[in-house]
């Protein structure tokens, strides 16, 4: 069975939900099933509605049938309803590199997830530019990571049922002014500069994936600079996910990033900064690459 590619697209008839398909072909579920026209709208009305998606998607109606390069990919969830739920230092080797540059040799694993947010209007699309933020920040650095999105409400969830809370996979960007994340302690506000959490291209359906153990990496002008495995995590996502619901509930569509490993900018000898011009392409194995580049 191929996997879905469940995506977020937008023309002159306005955004919807759709599959990507073969031969450079996008399913229209707003045309092909009105009650999904949305991803979050899919995602709430749970299993038989993926199940009616993979059997339109197998047989697709040619009237709902269109042509990729006449759409816009947008966020598979354009503008999530709650912040982006995010885990800092979850691969000892990004901790170390941190570390370094704080003056630290010997770095301690992290005995807790360390979860911050990014606001919701910082998710932009596949393709979508990000600002330099010019003025503001001199240190801006990208972050490849593995995105959870939630498909099922819970709270309190158990480790061992953890994973049947997710309904897929995508791939953020957690672009970052460094010098405010340092300099004003929380780091809310270094990670939500406008347009900073490049999201997609599309979400492949949990039970299409088995995310535990797949390639991530990250290329910044073609330049290998991340390049790493999900299993390196120091919390697997149904640890984290574990921790986030203890007395907090869960809702279907929320975004979970999971951390980013080692190779950003800041902790190069010598380090580098992101400049206007500069293409970043995320990509983790089974979902794809997403692809954006920095300029006003």
């Amino acid at each position: 069975m191929a996997a879905l590619h469940l995506i977020t697209f937008a023309d002159a008839a306005g955004s919807r939900a759709g599959v990507l398909l073969d031969g450079g072909r996008v399913l229209d579920l707003g045309v092909a099933m009105p009650p999904a026209r949305d991803m979050v709208a899919l995602i709430e009305a749970g299993p038989a509605a993926l199940a009616a998606v993979r059997a339109l998607a197998a047989a697709p109606p040619a009237g709902a049938v269109l042509p990729l390069a006449a759409v816009a990919l947008q966020a598979p969830i354009p503008r999530p309803r709650r912040n982006v739920f995010c885990v800092g230092r979850n691969y000892m080797d990004h901790v170390a590199e941190g570390d370094r540059t704080r003056g630290i040799t010997q770095s301690e694993v992290p005995k807790f997830p360390q979860f911050f947010t990014k606001a919701a209007d910082t998710v932009i699309a596949p393709g979508a530019k990000v600002p330099t933020h010019d003025g503001v920040t001199k240190w801006l650095d990208y972050e490849v990571e593995l995105v959870a999105v939630i498909g099922s409400a819970g709270r309190d969830i158990p480790k061992d049922r953890a994973l049947e809370h997710v309904f897929g996979w995508t791939i953020g960007n957690d672009v970052t002014g460094r010098e405010l994340q340092r300099r004003h302690g929380q780091w809310f506000k270094g990670k939500s500069l406008d347009r900073s959490c490049p999201m997609g291209p599309s979400i492949v359906p949990a039970a299409d994936l088995d995310a535990s153990d797949i390639a991530i990496s990250l290329k910044l002008n073609g330049e290998q600079r991340q390049s790493s495995r999900t299993s390196k995590m120091i919390f697997d996502v149904a640890e984290i996910i574990h921790q986030l619901s203890a007395g907090f509930t869960l809702l279907p569509g929320d975004v979970i990033m999971t951390g980013t490993p080692e190779g950003v900018g800041y902790a190069m000898q010598p380090p580098q900064a992101m400049k206007a011009g500069d293409v970043m392409e995320l990509t983790i194995e089974g979902i794809g690459t997403l692809t954006n580049a920095i300029g006003d």
